[in-house]
């Protein structure tokens, strides 16, 4: 299930080490390894911008994914596009609250960009942040594609110091579950902050 690339996939299950950063300006403010403490990723928001974008980046440096921040919606609209991109053309997905009404464990519905009508989400996200305990789920179905773990497993160990792992299910495209987990942190720290 390639959404952003297939270099993203694996036919065995990832775990993913998720580390947040308070506040850093060189190395980004998230930080994903894999089990043997392997950076994949990093994510880098402006520090005094008046834009509400992230900026997903490889190992080296090259963007992958822009995450935008719609304002103006009352449901956390959030727009995903290829590279740095903000271009309609290049939209990878857009994310939304399923309602304007959810402020403990919010629900969110994923749409790709070739889903123009979104009347039925690609993928939906259920859970609590706070714990550690979203799962993402393909469509409106049960199928889960990826989890959340707080407590640390064996595999989490060795990542070394993560603040909580991620299990990206078989043949699912990590790159796309790292962004969704970008976009809850983002959504849960606004939730704290009303």
């Amino acid at each position: 299930m390639a959404i952003v690339g297939p270099n993203f996939c694996a036919p065995y299950p990832v775990e993913l080490g998720i580390v947040r950063k308070v506040m850093t300006i060189t190395d980004g403010n998230f930080a994903v390894t894999d089990v043997n403490g392997n950076l994949l990723f990093k994510v880098k928001e402006p520090l005094f911008s008046l834009s509400d974008k992230r900026i997903l980046l490889d190992a080296s440096d090259t963007p992958i994914l822009t995450l935008k921040e719609n304002k103006v919606s009352l449901h956390d609209r959030w727009q995903v596009f290829r590279g740095k991109s903000t271009d309609q053309h290049d939209l990878v997905y857009t994310l939304k609250r399923s309602s304007m009404f959810q402020l403990i464990k919010p629900k969110l519905d994923v749409f790709l960009a070739n889903n123009k009508e979104m009347k039925e989400c690609d993928f939906h996200v259920k859970g609590s942040w706070i714990d550690r305990s979203s799962v993402i789920y393909a469509g409106k179905s049960d199928v889960i594609v990826a989890q959340m773990h707080k407590k640390h497993t064996a595999q989490s160990i060795l990542i070394g110091k993560s603040n909580f792992s991620v299990t990206v299910y078989p043949n699912v495209d990590y790159a796309f579950i790292v962004s969704l987990i970008v976009i809850l942190d983002d959504i849960n720290r606004e939730d704290s902050e009303d």
